[in-house]
């Protein structure tokens, strides 16, 4: 880094301002460095003036700073980018597995300690992250030297870019707004209740009772809410009068999208049987209901995500942020994406392919219908799990030759296989990546009592595509800032090929008073109205609003489509895998680093992120079932 000569520097015998430091700066650093680089010191200067604060320093720091390190030599900024890789990842990797750690007992099943599990789990080593990196100048220093290109930058001249290039922008974009430890603080409190709130959510079903007084579970069952209830319904498909459990589950799905489950049937006390369509206890008034908690967490969040607005100048909403920042695709092409997916004509054939196949009219819950060729009874599938993984630690040894099978060589199926630790937890399933070389990744799924189950054995192979995204592009990636793929859109195309909505928040930023009472009325209307609009003509009218189920849109805000996303992007993968090695292209397309999704797709199969390869394969593939 070359400072400015005292010959060029101006005289500090004249007091001058903060707002002054940024012009002195620019004339210093073009006297010094030349007129070629006027246009990157002028931007540089204004990228750290737009951050600087009084905390950092007065006038003279702030023009001591521009002038000492700025760096204009070709190889000098080749190696300041190498150092501040290194430097992020350090800062970022061993972060993250403190806080994994920490968060270790609250997610998994057994060996809890209440009270003290929350209490590590919502430490932050780090809460004051962002402000840090500026106050101890890292920031600033990234920011003077490498440009925080724009989305629609990224897109326009990203195809053109190097490895470095990306690799510039990734590091520039590790740098956002300054935010306050106590915004941060309070914000991954909310975060923490909400994630709670969902992973604790597991429905006692021993009781539910059928339209026939059936009862369908044993009686200390439970089921998290939806992903486990969605996945029971999908195992009544094997099952003789199996459309009745199915009805009795998507109310079960009903009764807690709006918060009438009965409070005894969720505690356990409740022993007696509760027909949820009814929703009555052995034939009677449920007493208390839940209410509506789940929408107060929806409201907590929402609320959260309007004190970071002011913050984000460019992109003053969660929403711009989402699209923007974070999943890299603009909101009007991701919409279209998912509008004409739904409005494929494909739909209406595979509609009636699905009522012949079941030999009735389509139902609401129809919409997770997916064993077009075969379904088999719950028992069977549960027992074929078994037969092949005693547990999911006897899961984890054999990943190896799960590997193998798939077509992985030996040493790829080593080590990636030996790197995933499987373990069970409260919640769903998740995966979580190693964000240094030396770690591994966790793979995280559901189980019965004493085995692994077909349940918890189908989320594990969904949480694993996810693995394997992340160990390949964290270990054969070019660079330490391209790790990871784009967005989630894309490790969720990975997790569906190894598996085989923005408009709430909308109406949140258009309402921002709204109450939960108010917010579940809107919830469950727009549930409606989508409903009619992309499903009622093939499955008939939806009682149970079951498009307003998910999860995810309580402790996951605006991730939704990334599912919609992932499975179009995957489908591509798959279409373009046809008659190529699934296990070569894995490596090959995981490792391409971290570019915007649509070049990321451009590089994997050689065409942008669509709906029309899914829709006409759809098309193409229905005859062959008939």
């Amino acid at each position: 880094m070359t400072p400015a000569t005292a010959e060029t520097a101006p005289s500090s015998t004249k007091t001058f301002t903060l707002a002054d430091a940024p012009s002195r700066a620019i004339a210093v650093l073009v006297a010094a460095h030349g007129e070629s680089q006027r246009r990157a010191i002028e931007a540089g200067v204004g990228r750290i003036a737009a951050r600087w604060s009084e905390k950092d320093g007065d006038a003279a720091a702030f023009e001591a700073f521009a002038t000492r390190h700025f760096v204009s030599d070709t190889a000098e900024r080749t190696r300041l980018l190498a150092r501040l890789e290194k430097a992020l990842e350090q800062i970022d990797g061993h972060l993250y597995e403190m806080r994994r750690t920490l968060r270790r007992h609250h997610d998994l099943r057994g060996d809890e300690f209440p009270g003290v599990d929350d209490i590590l789990a919502q430490f932050d080593p780090a809460p004051d992250l962002s402000e840090q990196l500026y106050k101890q100048k890292i920031a600033h220093l990234a920011l003077l030297n490498f440009e925080r290109p724009t989305l629609a930058t990224m897109l326009n001249q990203g195809p053109a870019w190097t490895d470095a290039d990306w690799a510039s922008a990734r590091v520039a974009h590790n740098f956002g707004p300054r935010i306050p430890v106590e915004l941060a603080d309070r914000a991954r409190k909310v975060a923490f209740e909400s994630g709670k709130f969902v992973s604790h959510f597991h429905v006692p079903v021993g009781g539910v009772v059928d339209a026939n007084g059936k009862r369908w579970f044993e009686a200390d069952r439970k089921l998290i809410a939806h992903w486990l209830v969605r996945e029971e319904i999908k195992a009544g498909y094997g099952d003789p009068d199996g459309v009745l459990k199915q009805r009795a589950l998507s109310w079960v799905m009903a009764r807690h999208i709006d918060g009438s489950i009965p409070r005894r049937v969720m505690s356990g006390e409740e022993k007696r049987d509760w027909n949820p369509e009814k929703n009555t206890v052995s034939g009677s008034d449920p007493g208390e209901l839940l209410g509506l908690e789940r929408y107060e967490h929806w409201i907590a969040n929402f609320r959260m995500a309007r004190e970071f607005d002011p913050l984000y100048p460019d992109e003053p909403t969660a929403i711009a942020r989402k699209f923007a920042l974070e999943r890299e695709m603009p909101e009007t092409e991701v919409e279209k994406l998912m509008t004409d997916l739904l409005d494929a004509p494909v739909r209406r054939d595979l509609a009636a392919f699905m009522s012949r196949k079941l030999g009735r009219a389509l139902e609401p819950f129809d919409i997770y219908f997916e064993d077009v060729v075969e379904a088999k009874p719950a028992t069977e599938m549960n027992a074929a799990v078994k037969a092949r993984f005693a547990d999911i630690k006897d899961f984890e040894r054999k990943l190896p030759t799960v590997l193998r099978e798939l077509g992985f060589d030996a040493k790829d199926a080593d080590f990636l296989g030996s790197h995933v630790r499987a373990e069970v937890c409260k919640g769903a399933g998740h995966a979580m990546r190693p964000y240094l070389e030396g770690y591994g990744a966790w793979l995280r799924t559901s189980s019965l009592e004493k085995e692994l189950g077909w349940d918890g054995f189908d989320t594990a192979m969904h949480e694993l595509g996810h693995n394997l995204e992340q160990l390949c592009s964290t270990y054969f990636v070019s660079r330490p800032a391209l790790r990871g793929v784009p967005n989630t859109a894309c490790t969720e195309a990975f997790a569906f090929l190894y598996q085989s909505l923005a408009k709430r928040w909308r109406w949140l930023y258009a309402n921002p008073t709204a109450t939960p009472a108010t917010l579940r009325a809107e919830v469950l209307r727009i549930a409606e109205d989508l409903w009619k609009r992309f499903y009622e003509r093939d499955f008939g009218a939806d009682p149970y609003r079951i498009l307003a189920a998910y999860q995810h849109m309580i402790s996951y805000p605006l991730y939704l489509p990334d599912y919609t996303l992932g499975h179009m992007m995957s489908h591509q993968i798959r279409s373009y895998m046809r008659g190529k090695d699934l296990a070569h292209e894995t490596k090959r397309i995981t490792s391409l680093g971290c570019l915007t999704p649509d070049l990321w797709m451009r590089k994997a199969v050689g065409s942008p992120v669509s709906a029309l390869p899914l829709a006409q394969d759809a098309a193409e593939g229905l005859p062959l079932l008939q």
